[in-house]
């Protein structure tokens, strides 16, 4: 999952990078509201951390700017202004939730994840296909044969399949998703992490398989369709 942070405080941004990223997440940082209405033009995202008190362009701004688009990706506002009336704007503005600083780590993720869960939705952040079991809380996938603790890639790119079964879903998307359009990784290393999903879905005995089709993509599909 590939989330954009609007923040422009550079050291709590890098912070959160780091928080973000050891927790599975793709992001993106920049560091004022004109950057973050470029790169949310993508469509590439999500999800989007903005705060509020940026240069150039305010988070609300952003937010009211993208929601008179129609652009529905949910959006966390983060702030130092705890005031009511300050929750409220952020609220009405499109907001998908509000988070006050100083946060714990917990409730920010936390926060993350149900924000998000329109995006795949579950039930105790659980994805589940055939016999395979993806907790999004944990980034373990597992089975009754077996479990693993997925490295960061691996767990966005199941996400990404398990999210969206019998789907194709194109190597190009899987590299804007997860690599990002700045990374100079060759294509050719989305078959190397579907590789080392497979040999973990081999362990746990799953009844679903990842397979390819040429030059169209990858999807996750049961063994008997």
């Amino acid at each position: 999952m590939r989330l954009l942070l609007a923040e422009d405080e550079k050291e709590l941004s890098k912070a959160l990078v780091a928080i973000l990223k050891h927790n599975n997440y793709s992001v993106d940082a920049v560091y004022n509201g004109r950057e973050a209405l470029d790169y949310i033009e993508t469509g590439i995202y999500d999800g989007i951390i903005l705060d509020i008190m940026m240069p150039y362009v305010d988070g609300i701004t952003v937010l009211k700017t993208i929601r008179a688009k129609g652009n529905t990706v949910p959006v966390l506002l983060l702030t130092a202004k705890s005031e009511i009336d300050d929750r409220v704007n952020g609220l009405d503005s499109g907001a998908n939730d509000y988070l006050t600083k100083p946060f714990a780590t917990k409730e920010l993720l936390a926060r993350i994840r149900a924000m998000t869960r329109a995006i795949t939705p579950s039930a105790d952040n659980e994805l589940v296909f055939g016999n395979i079991h993806l907790d999004r809380a944990t980034c373990e996938v597992y089975s009754d044969k077996a479990k693993f603790k997925l490295a960061n890639k691996e767990y966005q790119m199941l996400e990404m399949l398990m999210s969206n079964p019998r789907h194709i879903i194109p190597a190009e998307r899987f590299m804007d998703k997860i690599w990002g359009f700045e990374s100079e990784a060759e294509q050719n290393v989305v078959w190397v992490y579907v590789s080392y999903l497979r040999k973990k879905l081999l362990t746990m005995e799953a009844t679903c398989v990842i397979k390819a089709s040429r030059n169209l993509g990858y999807s996750l599909e049961l063994k008997d369709d």
